[in-house]
């Protein structure tokens, strides 16, 4: 019998016996492991074996591939090539260098009507030898693979026993143009092409492009991930910012040895530089895979929650949106800030759970034109992943064509809709035991919370969020749990399925005023009275044993 399957495989193809691992089950945005964890022997081969297995459409179908540079990404793309032609896979599309930013990928997926892609990353998770490395794997349509999907694909790798690779393979990745390998053909391509085409069908380039020459100034910083030439290209050499308008742009194995997280606390330096005389107009950043995004403006941070809200309230200024918004959605623990808009707009606004994979069913039903999650994620209906750098461009024309400045937009937002106070406090690298026995401990308290009254506020819901897809039904249960004061303020608490080592806590608080008088208190003083009720009712630093959060953003 292992005769025969062998004369049935191309002569460069080979199927070699493997070990299942029994760690191959994907978090929130795919399989995330130290690099150490991925060099075992077989390792990748195994999960990419168990995608060929479960999804054996793809055979004679064409992949997406590429990754965010960071360390292990090429070595990791040059054994994808070959398990790929290996499994059948009749064309791959690669990113020269094997870079492709997160929301390219997912746009040359619709392009080219591919079957599906495999990205190499980690997202904003540190890089290097000693950092992190990751897979997912998104489906035709661009989207990320559903739950049900990694499911089976979790489930083959539990049980595989061998894997199928053409060996002897050597792909320049470098070099643009068509190559074959076996029945496989290989094609290379310009990284920034097809999505900067993508942008300038979205924005006015023109109108941007003279905000630019009347001296509208911008800070982007690519924090060495993958963005830097993708920004270079539009910002600088389409839209005409000035030279030095983008830094750290080179894409960097180790990420110049920094933490690619768009935050208050890894871009600290950008906050100080709004925060300066020399301030830009516009001061911004994205993450390792160019999925987040983070904006300021001269002496202001706009929270990810009002970034969201506040486009969604100038969107149909833009001419990819002029014919109006289908609908709105955010992830469960995000600021309700959007909410309002939608109401003010009269459109639909969704709840779902953390993770981009839970809009794209609504997306691709036509129920959504604007969605973000708090963690600095922000994208329209344009593609199926979250897009920094789309962010940013969107800012800019709301800039140009407004001829306002962030403060001043944010300050007319908040006069017309309120706002909403927010932040998140991350307890990280918890011990998974110490993380499940506090969220069983609240879990347990939340039916008794209902009704009871603490400081100005009063519970009106204590739940754990379940969510039910309007689309296809689906359900996902233990989504985080929630305190609500009604639409006064919130206490939420959820695990992240982000991290590579222990487990992650997130604690987050949102405080809503309308009142003129309470539109501009720092943030810090507008949420200490509910931090002080989170700590009490939550008991995170009593439980955890920690003296505070390890990053509060």
């Amino acid at each position: 019998m292992f005769f025969l399957i062998e004369t049935t495989l191309p002569m460069s193809v080979r199927e070699l016996p493997t070990k299942p691992y029994t760690d191959q089950k994907s978090g929130t945005a795919g399989l995330r492991k130290k690099v150490a964890v991925f060099q075992q022997p077989h390792y990748l081969e195994n999960f990419l074996q168990a995608i060929f297995d479960t999804e054996n459409s793809l055979r004679g179908q064409t992949l997406i591939v590429g990754g965010d540079g960071r360390y292990h990404n090429r070595e990791a793309i040059h054994t994808a090539i070959a398990m790929a032609a290996g499994n059948g896979i009749a064309k791959l599309i690669v990113g020269q260098g094997g870079i492709l930013s997160t929301p390219a990928a997912s746009n040359l997926i619709r392009v080219h009507k591919a079957a599906g892609g495999l990205l190499f990353t980690a997202s904003h998770n540190p890089a290097g030898p000693d950092g992190d490395f990751g897979i997912k794997f998104n489906i035709a349509g661009g989207g990320q693979a559903p739950e049900a999907l990694t499911g089976r694909i979790y489930d083959a790798s539990k049980t595989i026993s061998r894997y199928r690779i053409y060996e002897g393979a050597n792909v320049d990745l470098d070099r643009r143009g068509s190559q074959k390998l076996g029945e496989t053909l290989i094609e290379i391509v310009d990284c920034v092409e097809d999505y900067a085409k993508l942008q300038q069908s979205l924005f006015d380039f023109d109108k941007i492009r003279d905000w630019f020459k009347r001296g509208g100034r911008i800070c982007f910083d690519a924090m060495h991930a993958v963005t830097g030439p993708y920004a270079k290209r539009i910002l600088i050499e389409q839209l005409g910012a000035p030279e030095g308008s983008v830094i750290n742009g080179s894409p960097l194995e180790d990420f110049g040895g920094g933490h690619p997280d768009p935050n208050l606390i890894y871009a600290k330096h950008l906050l100080d530089l709004a925060m300066s005389a020399e301030s830009p107009d516009l001061i911004a950043a994205s993450d390792g895979d160019g999925d987040r995004n983070m904006i300021l403006g001269r002496g202001l941070f706009i929270s990810p929650g009002d970034s969201l809200a506040m486009l969604a309230a100038h969107l149909d200024k833009l001419p990819g949106y002029m014919s109006g918004l289908k609908g709105l959605a955010r992830s469960m623990p995000t600021c309700r800030a959007v909410d309002v808009v939608a109401k003010a707009l009269k459109v639909e606004c969704f709840e779902t759970p953390t993770g981009w994979k839970f809009f794209c069913n609504l997306l691709d039903a036509d129920r959504l034109t604007l969605c973000g999650e708090e963690s600095f994620g922000t994208s329209s209906s344009h593609t199926r992943e979250k897009d920094g750098l789309w962010a940013v461009l969107a800012w800019l024309n709301v800039l140009a064509t407004t001829g306002k400045s962030v403060r001043q937009l944010a300050e007319a937002h908040w006069a017309r809709h309120g706002r909403h106070y927010y932040v998140r406090h991350d307890y990280d690298e918890l011990p998974t035991a110490t993380a499940n026995s506090i969220v069983d401990t609240l879990r347990k308290a939340l039916p008794a919370l209902v009704g009871t009254t603490h400081g100005d506020w009063t519970v009106s819901q204590a739940d754990e969020f379940s969510y039910t897809d309007p689309i296809d039904g689906s359900v996902a249960t233990g989504q985080g749990l929630r305190i609500v004061f009604g639409d006064a303020a919130r206490i939420i608490l959820r695990l992240s399925g982000t991290g590579t080592e222990g487990a992650t806590i997130r604690l987050y608080l949102e405080r809503y005023e309308t009142a003129t008088d309470r539109l501009a208190w720092p943030t810090s003083e507008a949420l200490a009275p509910l931090a002080a009720v989170a700590d009490k009712l939550v008991r995170l630093n009593e439980l955890s044993g920690r003296k505070g959060p390890s990053v509060i953003t």
